[in-house]
């Protein structure tokens, strides 16, 4: 199974300011610069209580029709759903544990999203590719995209492309 994350930062590595806002990112996720591709390569999303809660403030749902799991330890209310067109449930446990689930339904390719949810993927060692799409601000503070790691986790550099609007999306493997 091939466990990706794709997220945009401020170029200072924030994936969102200290209150959850996003409103430094580009609207719409700005130019196209590889999202809806990469899209259509997953076959579902794990992401946490507070991206789901972020992503239920929007007036679509942005993940069309792909499974989409929930991590929460607290009940969830899916009462709020507009527009999602997949399945959407909540998990629990560790993320090896969620891997062992999807892959037992035949999932093949994940996205991870969510500052959290992305830091136990990466200290668990599941994260296997990396999209990082720097937004050309400093916020000075925020949520980070990286916490801390037991190790290092060494990359591979596969590919960096900027944009007209300053995006620079950078790919990497992680290497073992």
């Amino acid at each position: 199974m091939m466990i990706s994350v794709f997220i945009g930062t401020s170029v200072d590595g924030f994936i969102a300011r200290l209150n959850g806002d996003l409103d430094f990112l580009p609207v719409d996720g700005g130019e196209p610069h590889g999202y809806t591709e990469f899209m259509a390569s997953v076959d579902a999303l794990v992401i946490g209580r507070k991206t789901y809660e972020t992503v239920l403030s929007y007036a679509d749902w942005p993940y069309g029709d792909k499974r989409v799991v929930v991590l929460s330890s607290r009940p969830l209310d899916f009462s709020a759903l507009r527009g999602a067109k997949g399945v959407v449930e909540q998990m629990g446990g560790a993320p090896a544990e969620i891997v062992a689930k999807l892959a037992a339904r035949g999932v093949r390719h994940v996205y991870i999203d969510g500052g959290v949810t992305i830091q136990g993927f990466l200290r668990a060692g599941l994260v296997q590719r990396l999209v990082i799409t720097r937004v050309p601000v400093l916020v000075g503070e925020g949520i980070p995209l990286f916490g801390s790691l037991p190790r290092d986790v060494r990359l591979h550099h596969v590919a960096t492309q900027h944009y007209p609007s300053g995006l620079v999306k950078s790919e990497y493997e992680v290497i073992a």
